[in-house]
């Protein structure tokens, strides 16, 4: 029960924190102030996971900061029961704040080691979703079209096949660039037009193609706001 209120009050202050950074949709600070963020990091790390930064976890990659969480989440406009695909599944902390604000998620994850992981995460919360092990450029075509689309890894240009697995009125959330990156919202219009906006630098890992059976990536994940 002590270390379960701990965690509590220090999931009221990251939520807090937050709120006072940047005018987040409040359905992602209440889920986020749901999900015991502490459980997807190491042991170790766990008494810093509320903190706002990032954190090694499996596979040489990292948790991504609450606030880089907080905003992809928030730009995607969520909708209850909207059908969501993710591009990089890691710990599986963000597949677990879409699923609590009542998204069905879709996710996939090149590193096999972070796939296994995530879904072992769910399962020890009574969680769901759907768990591909795959080469996120390629979406899930058979599985379109989705409602939202999220990428947590840098793209070096807006990934077109993704886009085209959208519903029109659809929005994918992806960081784009080399270095550092724009977080990028593209909106899919009727005609297969397209309206694009940008909202802050960030730096990611590179998203790569393929899948990685289990060798470690040599660039960690990293964010910065």
């Amino acid at each position: 029960m002590h270390d379960y209120l701990i965690h509590k009050g220090q999931r009221n202050k990251m939520v807090n924190d937050l709120r006072r950074l940047f005018p987040f949709d409040e359905r992602v600070l209440d889920a986020m102030n749901v999900i015991p963020r502490h459980l997807f990091v190491e042991t170790a790390l766990a008494p810093f996971a509320y903190s706002n930064k990032p954190l090694r976890i499996a596979a040489n990659q990292t948790i991504s900061q609450p606030y880089t969480v907080a905003m992809q989440t928030h730009l995607l406009h969520l909708r209850k029961w909207d059908k969501v695909l993710e591009i990089g599944t890691g710990c599986g902390y963000q597949t677990a704040i879409l699923r609590t604000m009542g998204a069905q998620v879709y996710t996939i994850e090149r590193q096999k080691t972070l796939y296994r992981q995530a879904q072992k995460n769910f399962l020890a919360l009574g969680l769901d979703a759907i768990f591909c092990y795959g080469d996120g450029y390629e979406g899930k075509p058979l599985l379109a079209p989705f409602d939202r689309i999220i990428v947590t890894c840098g793209a070096p240009e807006i990934p077109q096949k993704l886009v085209m697995q959208l519903t029109v009125g659809g929005r994918l959330v992806v960081p784009v660039g080399s270095g550092d990156q724009l977080m990028t919202v593209v909106e899919r219009l009727p005609d297969d037009q397209c309206k694009i906006t940008t909202h802050g630098r960030y730096r990611f890992v590179p998203m790569l193609e393929g899948k990685d059976a289990g060798a470690s990536s040599d660039h960690p994940k990293q964010e910065r706001i």
